[in-house]
């Protein structure tokens, strides 16, 4: 029985199937029409194909992202609903329900699925070539930060009809995915690339525990670089949702959230006025604060940047009680941000800066649940006590699905 982790599959096949059927009708029909939809599955097999594979493996991980963002960040309460919206109502309560997280599931595995199916039809068709064609590290990139998105914000990994496995599966094929991105890119000499492939592993070195493995990658990426998922203004698909749901509607506000007080420049937002009065959210009764991040529906959200490779770093000596080391890497963020320095005399003390710190530097970009997540399994955040923590198996998944219909 095909579930919905393989759906994309099935979607792709049976559209060109309908569209040649059509086509037949109105060829008897001599209406003379020509069908623009999707592009029959083996027209890809090309090499020419390619470049437009892997790009549209880069749009599938984009719409991902830029819709579960808005939700995301009620979760983690980076934003507080002001909105009409039942399943964002129920995201920002922390009460994350199987029959809520359709549609995130769907295009959380549908960036993962095109970027690892696409990856092995470019074997094929590509063959010898595979290993030397520009495109091929950017198909292994897209496929790590899909698995890298996913293991952070699911409670489970499921793939092809199969059980619920540990969300950090996710991570394990990431690194995978990323070490091949790296030394692809290292023999091609593209700074750029490398670059990204040893910040997505470094990010899930880390998610694992290997927090050597993690510094060590991080210690080699400028701190002003900066590798995105990108959104753009052409069509309402390729819009980044969450800025759609904060400038074209008022769904989600900064306002009574810990970023309020202190002004962070990395917390951009603004107090949303009529006249003198504060204006109110879609739901009419909340403070309407708009996030300032994302001032256009086109803007981009990073996936990884040098300034997280720095708090990796001051996580990772944190953790080998490296307190004067910690500071030092927060501290050089901070700079970067033009911001005072911080002091700590424990380390407990710097583990407070370093959550506020990542707080600030991954603001909106689908990042913090999982950091909420891990740090309260350690007992060093309480934030997230008593609330959802992750995306479970979609309704729809436990449906098509039977190895997971028992899973929590």
């Amino acid at each position: 029985m095909p579930t919905m982790t393989d759906f994309s599959t099935m979607t792709r096949r049976a559209l060109p199937a309908a569209t040649i059927a059509l086509a037949a009708v109105l060829g008897g029909c001599d209406l003379k029409v020509t069908n623009p939809g999707p592009l029959l599955d083996e027209n890809l097999n090309t090499a020419s194909a390619v470049p437009a594979l892997v790009n549209g493996m880069g749009g599938d991980l984009s719409i991902a992202i830029g819709n579960y963002l808005t939700r995301g960040s009620l979760a983690a309460l980076e934003l507080r609903h002001s909105g009409n919206f039942a399943a964002e109502r129920k995201f920002a309560a922390g009460d994350i329900a199987p029959e809520d997280v359709n549609g995130d599931w769907a295009r959380m595995h549908t960036a993962r699925y095109v970027a690892e199916a696409g990856l092995e039809r470019m074997k094929t068709v590509l063959g010898t070539g595979f290993e030397t064609n520009v495109n091929t590290p950017r198909a292994y990139l897209y496929a790590g930060f899909a698995n890298r998105f996913l293991g952070e914000n699911v409670c489970n990994a499921v793939f092809a009809g199969g059980p619920a496995l540990p969300s950090s599966t996710h991570f394990v094929r990431a690194e995978s995915l990323f070490t091949r991105a790296l030394t692809i890119a290292r023999v091609s000499n593209n700074t750029a690339l490398i670059n990204a492939a040893l910040a997505g592993r470094a990010q899930v070195y880390a998610n694992q525990g290997k927090w050597t493995d993690a510094a060590a990658d991080a210690a080699l990426v400028p701190v002003a670089f900066r590798h995105n998922a990108i959104f753009s203004l052409n069509t309402t698909r390729e819009n980044m949702d969450l800025a759609v749901q904060t400038i074209s509607r008022r769904e989600v506000t900064v306002w009574n959230t810990a970023w309020v007080a202190d002004r962070d420049p990395r917390v951009p937002y603004d107090t949303v006025r009529t006249g003198t009065t504060i204006t109110r959210g879609q739901d009419g009764a909340t403070n309407f604060f708009r996030q300032r991040k994302y001032i256009t529906l086109g803007d981009p959200v990073a996936l990884a940047k040098g300034t997280e490779m720095l708090l990796i770093r001051a996580e990772a000596a944190l953790r080998a009680s490296d307190l004067a080391n910690a500071m030092l890497f927060i501290n050089q963020g901070r700079t970067a941000a033009t911001l005072t320095p911080l002091t700590a005399t424990t380390v407990d003390a710097a583990y407070v800066h370093l959550m506020r710190e990542r707080g600030a530097v991954l603001w909106l970009e689908g990042r913090r649940l999982f950091d909420l997540r891990r740090w309260l399994a350690e007992r060093r955040n309480t934030t997230l006590q008593g609330r959802s923590t992750c995306i479970p198996i979609s309704l729809e998944e436990r449906g098509a699905n039977p190895n997971v219909r028992g899973a929590q």
